[in-house]
């Protein structure tokens, strides 16, 4: 599993290739690259469990970059590229991270963060553009491609939102073993999903998130050849799992929804006979829609349930679950447990709080978060709800109680709430998450209006509902990533909530429920 090992073995094969064919790079440029990119950090002064930021679209160089802090036992931070910069901006500041590398479609961001960021010690752009940072190729040109004494592995430092809607930092125990010891993951991807040297691995969604990231260096580890895609397209994904003979691929079932909405002869008429493991994660996913998807590919879909604190993992094979539908599968390594609100174990069919006995990890900069997340048996939960059967197969009643998924991605309520309770026409917001067939979850704002938009005496005419809907979302994209605004603006007389104040968000969900049957 060492990458220069592997680069010996094997110099002229493809490490990751463009599924357009675009650009590639071999296994020998690759740990060259990433050796440079190990002394850039060191000639930098970051050292072991120090951070840097990776703020780049999907595009071979970022292997590179992560190779180089995974070698030189750096904590590297994917940084989702659709953010904007105050979004972006607060995570690389929160984490501490020292280097920020971007690309050419998030320079103008990367621009603004250096330069409102004191720590960081360097910014630095792949590719050309004219936006006052420093050239990567510059940068990694100067430096000598030699190992540095005492390799050890590094680790992913992913961000997730809290409580407070303000994105917090998983740190997952890690004790920096020597590189090419491996990662969980990595060991995980041949011992149950089959990846070997001779594994082709489609990688179609963002890799600033955790599994796109995970399985693809693994794929490397393992020799195997990254395929990536610059952005999800249904047709374009066939067309690569067909032309480069893809062996192993991962979803979340809005891919899957987008692929069954091709017309049935277009997707049809693709070569997918390479196929041997279909992988699907992230967001529950319609049993109708994974029906389909079975019937069509065969018994090749293993699903898996986990989060990116690494505590725990189920899975569930194609022949598994249309025996049990709408389980997520048994857990392996870690014992899953159930438990009530008094904390004790459930027995099985009952709903309750999911715990994991597995890895430890705490949330970066929130003690409160983390002493939530493990009870006094030092179990750790994610917040999900759901229940076992007899056999130890895992449903999931919800996914977090306030949290939206929407085509596999996390939307977190109380951040879209923030951007839009102090515009002047609000009085009150709540915003979650509706049924929606091709992306799992839509987002809604549920709002009560400031009270003179509704009777004020003054008023010359009723309220604009339409035009009032158009404001807020114009003004939450104005403070958002366009992925977490709402779609729809519902206007209520008053939401419920506690006298403490406390929100009745489910009470929210099943008043537009009943208002959408109606």
């Amino acid at each position: 599993m060492h990458l220069s090992e592997i680069a010996a073995r094997t110099p002229g094969k493809t490490a990751v290739v463009m599924s357009d064919g675009s650009a590639a790079v071999s296994y020998a440029e690759l740990d060259r690259r990433s050796l440079q990119v190990a002394r850039l950090l060191e000639d930098h002064g970051v050292g072991q469990a120090d951070r840097i930021a990776i703020l780049m679209a999907n595009r071979p160089e970022y292997f590179e970059i992560a190779w180089g802090a995974q070698r030189h036992g750096s904590c590297w931070v994917p940084v989702n590229w659709h953010l904007t910069a105050a979004e972006a901006g607060y995570i690389v500041a929160d984490s501490g991270a020292q280097l920020l590398f971007a690309s050419p479609e998030t320079a103008a961001v990367a621009a603004a963060i250096a330069r409102d960021s004191p720590q960081l010690k360097a910014a630095y752009l792949v590719g050309a553009a004219d936006s006052g940072l420093e050239s990567y190729q510059r940068a990694i040109a100067a430096r000598p491609a030699a190992q540095l004494d005492g390799e050890t592995e590094g680790i992913t430092f992913f961000y997730s939102s809290g409580t407070t809607g303000r994105p917090k930092g998983i740190r997952r125990s890690h004790e920096f073993p020597p590189f090419g010891t491996g990662l969980a993951l990595d060991h995980l991807m041949a011992l149950v999903f089959g990846f070997t040297a001779g594994s082709v691995y489609l990688c179609p969604a963002p890799l600033y998130h955790a599994a796109p990231i995970g399985f693809s260096m693994g794929t490397q580890r393992h020799g195997g050849t990254v395929v990536l895609m610059p952005r999800f397209d249904a047709a374009e994904c066939l067309r690569a799992i067909e032309r480069h003979r893809i062996t192993h691929v991962q979803f979340v079932p809005t891919h899957f929804v987008r692929m069954l909405k091709l017309p049935e002869a277009e997707r049809r008429g693709f070569d997918l006979s390479s196929l041997e493991l279909v992988i699907h994660a992230a967001a529950p996913c319609p049993a109708e829609v994974k029906r389909q998807m079975i019937g069509w590919l065969g018994p090749k879909i293993t699903e898996y349930y986990a989060g990116s604190e690494g505590n725990g993992i189920t899975i569930i094979s194609s022949g598994e679950w249309l025996q049990r539908p709408g389980s997520v599968g048994r857990a392996i390594g870690a014992v899953v447990h159930i438990a009530g609100p008094d904390g004790q174990e459930l027995p099985a069919g009952e709903n309750g709080a999911i715990y994991f006995d597995g890895g430890k990890f705490e949330y970066h900069n929130d003690p409160a978060k983390t002493a939530g997340s493990v009870n006094e048996r030092g179990w750790s939960t994610l917040g999900d709800i759901g229940r076992l059967d007899a056999d130890g197969y895992l449903y999931l009643a919800d996914r977090r109680t306030d949290l939206i998924i929407s085509g596999g991605v996390n939307i977190y309520p109380a951040e879209v709430e923030e951007a839009l309770i102090m515009h002047p026409a609000v009085a009150d917001v709540a915003v979650i998450g509706v049924p929606d067939d091709e992306m799992g979850q839509s987002v809604v704002a549920v709002v009560q209006p400031a009270a003179r938009e509704l009777d004020d005496p003054a008023a010359t005419a009723p309220l604009d509902q339409p035009a009032l809907a158009a404001e807020l979302l114009a003004h939450c994209r104005s403070r958002l990533a366009s992925f977490k605004c709402p779609r729809a603006v519902e206007f209520v007389a008053e939401l419920p909530r506690l006298p403490t104040g406390k929100l009745l968000r489910r009470l929210v969900r099943d008043q537009y429920a009943a208002r959408s049957r109606r």
